[in-house]
């Protein structure tokens, strides 16, 4: 009689640690996942940045890049 008892609550036991351990893994993967996405999203580029890039390609002037820096400022 008390062994029919004891395995009775051993079998909820069970089921509560494994519904546990799911729910542990479903929250590190959804962690992961979210992790992966921020890193992949690009940052959008500051005016600033863009600016800065077209200067040093040689697509404007110094007096041209000094002028719109002065404006974005």
């Amino acid at each position: 009689m008390f062994h029919d008892g004891f395995m009775g609550g051993m079998w909820y036991g069970w089921i509560f640690w494994l519904a546990i351990l799911i729910i542990i893994g479903w929250v590190i993967v959804n962690q992961m996942n979210k992790n992966k996405q921020n890193a992949q999203s690009p940052q959008p580029e500051s005016a600033m940045d863009v600016l800065k890039r077209r200067y040093a390609k040689g697509d404007i002037t110094k007096e041209e890049f000094e002028r719109m820096k002065k404006d974005l400022t």
